[in-house]
């Protein structure tokens, strides 16, 4: 006999405003059954003096520094463009809009 009911199961697809047959009722009931089992086995496991943490590893920010470096001129950066305007790219116009 499962920790959670069919009749449990039901409920909560009521709540939840879900039509399911007897037999999903008996299916998920296994289910739910096993995950809350899996959920009180890693509670077990975690021990009081281990902080809860979203990552097993220390995470620090690899980006670099943001530093001004030379670059392209707006001239060269247009240089291979099809069309431009105004310093600016032009593309075809996609949503029908007017411009």
């Amino acid at each position: 006999m499962p920790g959670i009911t069919r009749e449990e199961v039901a409920h909560l697809a009521r709540l939840a405003r879900l039509e399911l047959k007897d037999e999903e009722l008996e299916h998920f009931a296994g289910q739910l059954d096993d995950i809350i089992g899996a959920v009180a086995a890693v509670s077990d496991v975690a021990d009081e003096d281990v902080p809860p943490t979203s990552h097993p590893l220390p995470l620090t920010n690899v980006m670099r520094e943001d530093v001004v470096r030379p670059s392209l001129t707006p001239q060269q950066a247009l240089s291979g463009a099809p069309a431009h305007e105004q310093q600016r790219f032009m593309v075809p116009q996609i949503l029908g809009e007017e411009s």
